[in-house]
């Protein structure tokens, strides 16, 4: 296995990837709260935290990636209600879009993808535990965390206590011991129309509670990475931690990874609250999803990427030159020649999974490709592209007959010297994806798109 090291947000600095079981590798990724579909930004997590997956089962480790789907929020409840609907109806049709949306992202599906309302009794006695251990107390059938028990609360943000704002507003506020305290129950309110059945009375769980049951539940303790947006370090992920230690006496992960955000204009991040966002699915239509993903990856990911037209159409020409180079290698390994290519693809992924220095250092083996006096191997090619997801930029798609027939036209064209019809129809073959190439066996149909 290959000495991998990546940044835990929680100490600041690179660590050695040092799993505590090897065969048993578990990740929690915080997935999306399902109000609405999802945007491109929530496709950046569950991107990177997919493709570390396959990165590290090509070294040899066995993987559980855990990514959940917050169902029960307060913005479902707000969003159902302005629409007339269900809260569970609108949670179940929004669930379904996002595993359809994400599912195009061609990457696979998550081991696990709890829902919260699946996991309420775990919830239960997450809860149970810290108010019989002192951390946590009910008032008026909300329960709430005494953040002042937990005197390393803070570490994971660094942030002073003081300044604090868990951003629940004065919802609850009268209730509170201290206002830096934190719901972990709430009671059922008017208006509500899901709810359970608790101790301290029908009501609903809080939304960072539901994380550390879920990912116990699946994952047990001192898990091996758990991952999410950068803006989730606090309140979420500091009171995720908070939870379990508080109510386990054992920390819940080992590495905490986060991504940066997808900026839209301005250094702005991408979000419904600032309305600059674009849906995945539209995002999907207009460029497909190897070019998105091949995008996702040109940038580290702990660094914020700048998402525009100009940056997807870069992306485009980049998974462009990757089918081209695929066209022309044979089956097999590939020349020494190629060997330092490779292993500087594999070593920069090793190194906190820069996928932007793997990336370079793939299309530096294709430089290297196409110098070659005969074609190379395609095994190095496909092994780096299925750690990234992008394994299908090597797929030899059969045009379809509509398509075969406009090309047949246009070469009928260019014998007759009809030049104007010729380029007519190779104009209408570019407008379907397609074009027609010069290939070892004579002109042959290429997908652009």
């Amino acid at each position: 296995m290959r000495s991998i090291q990546l940044y835990d947000t929680a100490t600041r600095e690179l660590r050695p990837f040092e799993p505590r079981d090897t065969e048993a590798v578990g990740i929690y990724a915080c997935g999306p709260t399902v109000y609405s579909r999802v945007h491109v930004g929530n496709a950046r997590p569950y991107i990177v935290f997919s493709q570390l997956k396959r990165f590290l089962e090509h070294e040899g480790y066995g993987v559980t990636l855990v990514a959940n789907i917050t169902d029960i929020n307060d913005k479902i409840y707000d969003a159902a209600k302005a629409a007339g609907r269900e809260s569970a109806d609108l949670a179940r049709e929004m669930t379904a879009h996002y595993v359809e949306d994400t599912g195009r992202l061609g990457l696979d599906r998550p081991d696990h993808e709890p829902l919260a309302s699946e996991y309420v009794d775990p919830i239960l006695d997450l809860i149970g535990s810290l108010v019989e251990k002192g951390h946590a107390y009910a008032a008026g059938g909300d329960v709430y965390f005494r953040v002042r028990t937990l005197p390393e609360y803070g570490a994971l943000s660094r942030r002073d206590v003081e300044q604090m704002d868990q951003g629940e507003g004065v919802e609850g506020a009268d209730l509170k011991e201290d206002p830096l305290d934190f719901a972990l129950w709430k009671a059922h309110k008017e208006g509500e129309d899901t709810s359970w059945d608790s101790p301290w009375g029908r009501g609903r769980p809080g939304w960072h509670i539901e994380c550390s049951a879920m990912a116990e539940a699946l994952l047990g303790l001192e898990f091996d990475i758990h991952g999410g947006g950068i803006d989730l370090v606090f309140p979420h992920h500091e009171n995720e931690i908070a939870q379990t230690v508080a109510g386990r006496g054992s920390p819940l992960a080992r590495t905490w990874m986060h991504n940066g955000m997808l900026e839209a204009t301005e250094g702005k991040k991408m979000a419904k609250s600032v309305g600059n966002i674009r849906g995945l699915a539209e995002v999907l239509d207009e460029v497909g999803p190897e070019t998105l993903v091949l995008y996702f990856s040109t940038g580290h990911y702990r660094q914020p990427l700048a998402f525009s037209s100009k940056s997807l159409e870069a992306a485009g020409n980049a998974a462009g030159r990757i089918r081209d180079a695929a066209r022309r290698l044979v089956q097999g390994p590939s020349p020494e020649a190629m060997v330092p290519h490779r292993e500087a693809f594999w070593d920069a992924l090793a190194d906190d999974f820069n996928t932007a220095r793997a990336l370079a250092a793939l299309f530096d083996w294709i430089g290297e490709a196409n110098k070659l006096d005969a074609p190379a191997g395609d095994r190095d090619l496909f092994e780096m592209l299925h750690v990234l997801g992008l394994e299908s930029l090597m797929d030899r798609e059969e045009a379809p007959p509509d398509v075969v027939a406009l090309a047949d036209q246009r070469a009928a064209a260019r014998r007759a010297k009809d030049w104007a019809e010729a380029d007519r129809l190779r104009d209408e073959l570019h407008e379907r994806g397609w074009e027609v190439r010069d290939g070892p066996q004579g002109p042959e149909l290429v997908r652009t798109a």
